[in-house]
């Protein structure tokens, strides 16, 4: 057993409670829909790059003379790895900051919409 008891507060403190969520600002609501379009428009540039390097292999492979195809799409593949990390960088972030806004009872100087 423990020797150690519980003692219960002094009748003087008020109880404790949960913060409330402090609200955000107008400000941080524009950085979180900035970072989520960002992402998603890399997003959309990752598949469209993925898509067209299979398709630009395809044509390398259907003759010789279409080799430098080959080439292009080893580039968009080397695109996409490289814009990979940005896109985690920005969407993580973004989404993290839209849920706070989203449970945000309301904005400063407004209400939650």
């Amino acid at each position: 057993m423990s020797d150690q008891q519980h003692t219960p507060s002094p009748a003087g403190e008020p109880d404790r409670q949960p913060l409330a969520p402090r609200p955000v600002s107008i400000g941080y609501r524009r950085w979180a829909a900035v970072l989520l379009w960002i992402a998603l428009i890399l997003l959309a540039f990752e598949v469209v790059a993925l898509v067209a390097s299979f398709v630009l292999l395809g044509l390398a492979n259907a003759s010789s003379d279409a080799a430098a195809y080959g080439y292009l799409a080893i580039f968009l593949w080397v695109a996409v790895a490289v814009l990979l990390p940005v896109l985690l960088g920005t969407g993580i972030p973004g989404l993290v900051m839209t849920r706070r806004v989203r449970r945000t009872p309301q904005a400063l100087g407004g209400t939650a919409a």
